[in-house]
């Protein structure tokens, strides 16, 4: 097994369940199975139509998922460095996506493998465990941004993301952005320069 893989899975493992110290062969079997993928920017990660394989976490660089709608694009998320990417509906159901995944940077992801993670949780209690933290940690931040979206107002939505994910304000482009939080180019300009009017 190459080191690099022992490496990540050691990080991804303490990242995913930062409570819990798990095995030394545990992690060498998670290692086992992940995969290291490299992507340019502008590359498509996974297409619509196309089965989501494998969850995606970010080693470096910037993704975003996104779909259609009335020939539009809505972006449904935005990753960076530590983020996991999951197609929720077409992962666990095994069908096609309506979510495409995009490089907007140059990018490194590790995939981890549906059927093997699955037959690994379903041998190993720990594995079981780390898969369980994957799955609840995407949900949590599904709920976040459901409940930001239908509570908050725009300002707050946008303060939100600036305090838990800077790197995105900071490298995503503002089209993108403004489609994640659900307001228009104009919104997210005048809710800028209200907070820049107050700094």
């Amino acid at each position: 097994m190459p080191t690099k893989n022992f490496e990540t899975a050691q990080r991804i493992v303490a990242e995913t369940c930062p409570k819990r110290r798990l095995q030394v062969d545990s992690i060498r079997l998670f290692a086992g199975i992940i995969q290291r993928k490299s992507y340019h920017r502008g590359d498509t990660i996974l297409a619509e139509g196309s089965v989501c394989h494998a969850m995606m976490y970010i080693e470096k660089g910037l993704v975003r998922q996104y779909y259609f709608k009335h020939d539009k694009e809505m972006t449904e998320h935005i990753a960076c460095e530590q983020g996991v990417v999951i197609c929720i509906d077409s992962y666990f159901n095994q069908r096609p996506s309506l979510l495409i995944v995009e490089a907007l940077e140059d990018t490194v992801i590790w995939e981890i493998p549906h059927d093997a993670i699955e037959q690994l949780a379903s041998e190993v209690h720990e594995i079981s465990y780390l898969y369980r933290r994957f799955i609840e940690n995407s949900l949590i931040l599904s709920q976040v941004k459901a409940d930001m979206l239908r509570f908050e107002s725009a300002k707050d939505r946008y303060m939100k993301l600036m305090h838990h994910s800077p790197e995105i304000i900071r490298r995503a482009p503002l089209t993108y952005i403004a489609s994640y939080l659900q307001m228009t180019l104009e919104t997210l300009s005048r809710v800028r320069a209200s907070i820049a009017a107050t700094e």
